[in-house]
Formats: C-alpha cells, structure tokens, sequence
C-alpha cells in the first residue's frame, strides 16, 4: 500500500463527494487512526511432561495419592515482552510465558472419589516477527508530567505485539518423583499467586507432569494513519430492551416447553436420522 500524506488525506476527505451507499459503492474517503498488523504467525504446540507446581495444600494431596487425572487447563496470564533484533533491521523478538491452571483429579486410593485440585504450569516460547521501523517519538494529551520525568513517555515508537492463546487442551498427567527443590523457570506474578490462594512449593518429593495442547496467534501491530472509505457513522438500528427484576415476569416471557413433554416421533426426525432396514 502507498503511502499517503497527511495533508492529500485530509484534502480528499474534504472534496470527494459521499455515494449511495444502498448500491454497495463506498462512501467518502476518511483518516483514520489505527493499528495496522506488520506481520503474525499461528502455531500449534503440544507442551509434553511439564512440570506442575503445587501450593502447601494442594501438595500434601498429591504427596498422598497413588494416581492422578487431568480434568482441564486454563490460561491464567501471559507475559509479552518485544525486543530489536540485532543486525536485522524491523524484525523484532516476541518473548511470551504462558501460566496455566492445571486442574487435576487426585486419586488416594484405587476406585476411591477423587480429590479435585488445581497446580501451576508455565511455558516460555519466543518467535521472531517484522514490525518495520518507526524513528518518531509519539506523545499525547494522555501523556502527562509524571511520565515524562520517568522517561516512559519519551521512548522509542516501538511497535506492539499481541498474543491470541485458544482454550488448551488438556491432554494426559502423571505422578513424577522429584529431585529436592525446584521453583518456576520464571518469576511468578503477583497476580497468578493471588490466583492460587498462597505461596508455591519450592521442595516436594512427588510432582505431576502434565501434557496440554495449545494454539497461539502472535502479530505485531503499529499505529498509523490510513485512508479508508467510510459508509457512515455507526448508528444504533436496535432499541435496548429493559430487564425486569420480578421473576415472575421473566419466566412468564419463556416460551412452553411443549418438546419435553411430547418426544418427537420418527416422522418428525430429519431423513438422515433414519436408520432404514437392510442398508436402505
């Protein structure tokens, strides 16, 4: 895409004429300011035996059972760091931790009911993407005095990487022997600890690893200006509809639930659910 000065821009939002919008034609031409995505990368990563990190509590449940089952990961939090890579001029270094909640099945005793806990799990990964050069500083009327002694609102016009993490997949886990102490990787933060409840176990005899599955969509994004055509401004077409705290009046507007007391009959089903008699 070309680029286009700011003042062509300004004067071609002011002379080009609006177009009936009704023929599918766009409108007039407008600036506008927005993050333009220089570059992403999807992946799939299969996160095999990692290690599971318990509270006091949650460990003593572990030390005491004989077996485990992964019921379900969650992504609590991820850190995103982006740094220049040297000698290769607008490509950068995306530096992410994944902190996942293992929840986990404790077993004391064959067939016995499980005891259900949750442990944490973290993952580091670093992808290398381009997000161009920008040697302006930016400021705005947000910046204010304080910033600027600290010097945060004087630094380079970095781009911006974003980080897109689906639902995990929980896979498979098992009781491990540990080796005496052993902590995260990486620093905890304060917020994943508040998360748990407590502190993390540094010393423990038995462990879990835990194997998940994950999809991440990682880009870089950089504000710019861009000349776009515009149909007209998003004008709500829908009234908002009032909520009633009497729940009388909220369950007098549910429809009868007239399936649940009359099974549909075969006839009623659609012709790829029938099962016909010898193949037909």
């Amino acid at each position: 895409m070309a680029d286009v000065p700011y003042t062509s821009t300004v004067s071609n939002t002011q002379t080009q004429p609006p177009v009936n919008t009704s023929s599918g034609d766009a409108g007039e031409a407008v600036c506008i300011d927005a993050n333009r995505v220089y570059d992403s990368c999807g992946d799939k990563d299969c996160l095999s035996d990692m290690r599971v990190f318990f509270t006091e509590v949650n460990q003593s449940v572990i030390n005491n059972s004989c077996s485990v089952r992964i019921r379900e990961a969650n992504v609590i939090y991820t850190t995103v760091n982006l740094e220049p890579v040297a000698f290769h001029k607008g490509f950068y270094a995306v530096d992410m931790t994944f902190f996942f909640e293992i929840v986990l099945d404790a077993f004391m005793s064959p067939g016995s009911i499980p005891t259900t806990i949750n442990g944490l799990s973290t993952f580091c990964k670093r992808v290398i993407l381009y997000g161009s050069e920008g040697n302006v500083k930016v400021f705005s009327s947000d910046n204010n005095g304080e910033e600027c002694q600290t010097g945060s609102a004087c630094t380079r016009n970095l781009p911006k990487a974003t980080v897109q993490v689906a639902q995990p997949m929980a896979l498979s886990a098992c009781l491990a022997e540990t080796c005496g102490q052993c902590m995260p990787p990486c620093k905890i933060p304060e917020c994943v600890l508040q998360y748990f409840g407590g502190d993390i176990v540094a010393q423990s005899s038995r462990t879990v690893k835990a194997t998940i599955g994950i999809f991440t969509i990682v880009q870089i994004e950089r504000n710019v200006q861009m000349l776009i055509p515009a149909y007209d401004f998003c004008i709500p077409k829908k009234e908002c509809v009032t909520t009633s705290d009497n729940p009388c009046e909220m369950f007098s507007k549910i429809e009868f639930p007239t399936n649940e007391f009359f099974p549909p009959k075969v006839t009623d089903l659609p012709k790829d659910d029938h099962f016909g008699c010898c193949g037909e």
